[in-house]
């Protein structure tokens, strides 16, 4: 059942939760950092925003563990990939999260939505609440770094024309996220260094973990 937290139904978040963590060695959003997992330093800074908040996931069986670990009535809903576009079923990748998210959230009535993994816990309010600002006036707004790479991970996409561009992707077997974006579109290529780190002096928001080392930097971080 989605539980509709408010009825602003221009803009919800979600969080990717599916990913295989292969590196890592376990799933990443369960893995307990100070007595709670790591998904829940999300949930907790998010759930002080106005939106609605699903968890991607690939599985029944994940979505079973997660309702175990976290505080589910701190998200609106489950959405769990949808296999059935996949030529192989064994293939996993982001975007099929983010095409099943898109697929969803089109049927529920959303127009644009803040795509973020769940290995980014240190995230900021003050970041969230001005890429959804700045997002305003165009179809897609996306963190760049100064050297042109752009953060897919932690932006906001149009989902009726994202979805397409997402189904379109994965038919291709082109699974690069940079992929997501049409020429078309009207993007804004957000500065991290210009105009989020004012914000973020140390750029917390984008501080992921890859491997089990990272914990250490996330403790002398936090």
């Amino acid at each position: 059942m989605v539980k509709i937290k408010n009825n602003k139904k221009y803009l919800a978040i979600i969080i990717l939760i599916g990913g295989q963590s292969i590196r890592f060695g376990s799933d990443k959003g369960l893995f307990e950092f100070k007595g709670k997992p790591l998904v829940s330093y999300q949930l907790d800074t998010l759930n002080q925003l106005d939106y609605n908040i699903f968890l991607i996931a690939n599985s029944k069986q994940q979505v079973a563990n997660y309702i175990e670990k976290i505080n589910y009535e701190l998200i609106t809903a489950f959405i769990i990939d949808d296999q059935e576009i996949l030529s192989d079923q064994g293939i996993h990748t982001p975007m099929l999260g983010l095409y099943s998210a898109f697929k969803e959230l089109n049927l529920l009535g959303y127009k644009k939505v803040f795509v973020m993994s769940c290995d980014i816990p240190l995230i900021k309010n003050e970041v969230v609440k001005f890429l959804i600002k700045e997002s305003k006036e165009s179809d897609c707004c996306i963190p760049q770094w100064d050297n042109g790479f752009l953060e897919p991970l932690f932006a906001i996409y149009p989902i009726k024309k994202a979805g397409l561009m997402a189904e379109e992707n994965l038919k291709k077997k082109a699974y690069k996220l940079t992929n997501l974006l049409d020429k078309s579109w009207r993007i804004n290529f957000v500065s991290i260094e210009q105009s989020i780190k004012p914000l973020d002096r140390k750029l917390l928001s984008f501080i992921n973990i890859n491997k089990q080392k990272d914990i250490k930097k996330l403790m002398e971080l936090s």
